[in-house]
């Protein structure tokens, strides 16, 4: 699919799948059904805090589940899934837990889903991970070439049990691992007792991600506010964390990712790393960075990318600060904060001056690579169900539109290219 006209290979580096929480009692453990039951009887008063929080909106939600019941149920049921991925023009997903973000209907058991932490019994953490990814990898075989499964990874844990995990993952058929954004009591990612888990998602070729939901939110109070302004945050987080301790280097071969917290802050939290690493006056009084061998950027290239859901028009923008093949676009299906079911149409309105080549790359091709899809066992499929640049309005001379993003494009990371200060060790 070389044709600048050919239809685009879509993969959304960021779904959701979960069953109906009750209904994982078959994939979980004899002796946890007791403790599960306990976690069932909890779900009316969790629902009631979220609703006196001001998280759950009744009437957005009634609308929501009213609206959408069919297409919902793609959250569990496999083939409507493939139903409403062709509609959005969809060729292939990265699937993450808890397909219902609106009442946690289909959260993972004992909460190990999108609030993933370090803070949860360890025993039934793994015990609610290793349930759900069960389930999953059976989801996923009915269709392997268009789903890449996310196994719950609780990493805290004794750090034997968690790599048997890892290895068990693989071989059920899941390519990906989510890991909490916040560890809260346990040992920071940049302990050691960590790195038999970096090495064996190296050796299994299981990028390592981290999501948006975890939070403090007993600090919150009412303020949802103080939630929406700095849940991004926490997952990103782990992220200099493995950086900054040497893990990278450690690791060569580890990817990590994280998802659905948007781009945004990459462009100016990569200068910063940069300028520090390169001697930048603040930095000069540090102590040398001994773990990094290489500037920051350098791993992020190499290892590192963001799963940009719903990625934004200013994100666009900075692509050439945070790099084009480290953007990878998700939908968010089927999340309501997401594009579906209108993706076609919100790619048009947001790719639509973008140039066809780098949109290829963040749509589809960047992910295909990231999580090892097969892009030539997708593109028959690609080709009858993907929009083509013309459906994004991208239908401009395609030199005239290149051209109107050189400027931006030869600044790039302007700190490394001479047009931020002359001088690398010199402050702006």
């Amino acid at each position: 699919m070389t044709d600048p006209h050919d239809p685009y290979l879509i993969i959304s580096s960021d779904c959701h799948a979960g069953l109906p929480t009750e209904e994982y009692r078959p994939y979980l453990e004899a002796r946890h059904h007791r403790d599960f039951d306990d976690f069932l009887a909890g779900r009316d008063r969790r629902r009631e805090e979220m609703t006196r929080l001001g998280i759950r909106n009744e009437a957005f939600a009634t609308k929501w589940f009213d609206d959408n019941e069919e297409g919902l149920k793609g959250g569990w049921d496999a083939g409507q899934r493939i139903k409403e991925l062709d509609g959005d023009g969809v060729a292939a997903e990265v699937v993450f837990p808890d397909a219902d973000a609106v009442d946690s209907r289909t959260a993972a058991p004992f909460g190990v889903g999108l609030g993933l932490s370090g803070d949860q019994d360890p025993d039934l953490g793994m015990a609610g991970a290793r349930a759900h990814n069960r389930w999953l990898a059976d989801f996923v075989s009915e269709h392997p070439e268009r789903h890449c499964g996310v196994a719950l990874l609780p990493v805290t844990a004794d750090p034997g049990r968690v790599v048997a995990e890892v290895h068990r993952a693989k071989e059920s058929g899941l390519g990906a691992l989510m890991i909490p954004s916040m560890w809260v009591d346990k040992a920071p990612y940049h302990d050691r007792r960590y790195d038999p888990v970096w090495a064996a998602a190296a050796a299994c070729a299981m990028p390592v991600l981290t999501h948006s939901g975890a939070a403090p939110r007993h600090e919150y109070g009412d303020h949802l506010g103080i939630y929406v302004s700095e849940v991004t945050w926490w997952p990103a987080r782990p992220l200099w964390f493995l950086l900054w301790s040497g893990v990278f280097e450690r690791h060569p071969g580890l990817r990590f990712g994280v998802a659905e917290s948007g781009c945004w802050w990459l462009p100016n939290l990569l200068w910063f790393m940069d300028r520090l690493y390169l001697g930048a006056h603040g930095g000069k009084k540090l102590s040398p960075f001994a773990e990094l061998k290489r500037p920051p950027h350098e791993y992020l290239d190499r290892q590192m990318f963001v799963c940009a859901t719903n990625t934004k028009r200013r994100e666009l923008a900075q692509r050439y600060e945070i790099g084009v093949d480290n953007i990878l676009w998700g939908s968010d299906f089927p999340h309501p904060e997401g594009t579906w079911p209108a993706t076609r149409a919100w790619l048009r309105r947001t790719f639509h001056d973008i140039p066809v080549a780098e949109s290829r790359r963040m749509l589809g091709l960047a992910a295909a690579e990231v999580f090892g899809f097969d892009t030539a066992r997708l593109a028959p499929l690609a080709r009858r169900i993907g929009p083509t640049p013309a459906d994004l309005g991208q239908d401009a001379d395609q030199d005239a539109v290149t051209a109107s993003w050189a400027r931006s494009r030869e600044v790039g990371r302007h700190w490394l290219t001479g047009h931020d200060f002359p001088t690398l060790g010199v402050n702006p």
